[in-house]
């Protein structure tokens, strides 16, 4: 994903005005051109669970009819069937499970005018892998050979969760996988580079090594780490594919495989800068990625991400010791949320990106969602918040720093 110095923000469609393409998502192309920014990053655009999560949707292929802009717009018996020739590998698990072909040619219809526009105006798009499926979705259920279901993904302890994350997702038959050259996962990326310009592969760890919960534990602590399929599929996929265009999201419980596969990959990682002002963000004081200090030039570095409260809540929370840390650092108390975006555009990563939330300065009443907790995913921003006068600022620091 090398490139040069850009920037840009984190927005899903849900929290545009409208909650959907149309108007606003290209009412967002024109704020974000107009302020300096060449990066547009979204969550996944798949169909979500009955909480609003788009990260445990019943299919890794289809896309979300309830972010149409026109859901009733007529599609061509043409349309379809040149539909079905490209999507084949994919399409009968989604119509077997109750999906609608012609609201998939409707979003490709759409989301393609929208890449489109973004392109006219220096705008990448930027997309979220999933690593696992929902339980008992179409891809569970059409291709059932390479899912294993006596045991489930989730996370051990860690600092958002004291009895770690018990997502529940079946795990994947990384064995039989390999025997059939990893195609399931293969044209899942096909699917996803056909949509994005770029992608982030939500929980990169879990492809050097795994937690997996046995099915009938109630919390995530007695996992086991299991190896996961480490370059191999990454290799079967860029034979197939070309290079990928990808950021590891390597958060969370990380020890050195990760960090080597993800180097011997090639791909970015990613700092959080609200992780280095955090206490237990390292077992050593100054060892840990996300501090200002240690952020390098192969990075993508973020204010914050969906996962985490907005910098403004997160502030308010913060111990008056790490306050003092971040003051030093050259963080405004009266200003935090700005000061975390400008340490990340001064810094070396080649990408830098914030939340919209960030930029707007909006409390934990704004926050995306909390793991481990029932609700959120629904904040929408208002419409007009992002002004003239916002992207102005924002186009000067991104010049000033050699931005794009």
């Amino acid at each position: 994903m090398s490139s040069p110095r850009r920037s840009g923000v984190q927005l899903h469609v849900t929290s545009l005005p409208e909650g959907r393409l149309g108007d606003s998502a290209r009412a967002f192309v024109d704020w974000l051109a107009a302020a300096g920014q060449s990066v547009w990053q979204l969550l996944p655009l798949s169909v979500p669970d009955e909480a609003g999560s788009p990260y445990k949707s019943p299919s890794a292929f289809a896309c979300s009819p309830a972010l149409l802009e026109h859901p009733d717009a007529p599609v061509t018996d043409e349309e379809v069937a040149a539909f079905a020739e490209r999507e084949g590998y994919w399409l009968d698990s989604w119509t077997s499970y109750g999906g609608d072909v012609r609201a998939q040619v409707r979003f490709d219809r759409e989301w393609g005018a929208l890449r489109d526009y973004a392109a006219e105006r220096g705008v990448r798009l930027m997309g979220d892998v999933p690593i696992y499926v929902a339980p008992d979705g179409a891809d569970e259920r059409a291709w059932p050979a390479i899912f294993d279901t006596s045991a489930v993904a989730g996370v051990p302890p860690d600092a958002y969760a004291e009895t770690g994350q018990l997502w529940g997702n079946p795990l994947y038959r990384w064995d039989v996988l390999e025997a059939q050259d990893y195609r399931w996962w293969v044209e899942r990326l096909r699917r996803t580079f056909a949509l994005f310009d770029l992608v982030r592969l939500d929980h990169f760890r879990g492809f050097a090594a795994y937690w997996a919960v046995p099915a009938d534990e109630e919390t995530a602590m007695n996992g086991t780490w299991e190896p996961g399929p480490g370059r191999a599929l990454f290799d079967a996929a860029t034979t197939e594919l070309g290079p990928l265009p990808v950021l590891a999201e390597d958060l969370g419980d990380i020890d050195q495989p990760v960090l080597d596969l993800r180097d011997a990959l090639g791909y970015p990682g990613m700092a959080v800068l609200q992780f280095g002002f955090e206490p237990g963000a390292a077992k050593d004081p100054g060892d840990s990625p996300h501090e200002v200090a240690n952020l390098v030039e192969h990075q993508v570095v973020y204010t914050a991400t969906h996962d985490n409260d907005t910098t403004v809540g997160w502030w308010a929370d913060l111990p008056r010791k790490r306050r003092r840390t971040a003051r030093r650092l050259g963080v405004d108390p009266d200003d935090p949320a700005w000061s975390l975006v400008e340490l990340a555009w001064r810094s070396p990563a080649e990408l830098a990106m914030t939340q919209a939330q960030d930029l707007l300065r909006l409390g934990s009443e704004a926050r995306m969602n909390t793991p481990g907790v029932e609700g959120g995913w629904r904040w929408r921003m208002q419409p007009g918040a992002l002004t003239e006068r916002l992207a102005t600022e924002l186009r000067a620091l991104t010049e000033e720093t050699g931005r794009a």
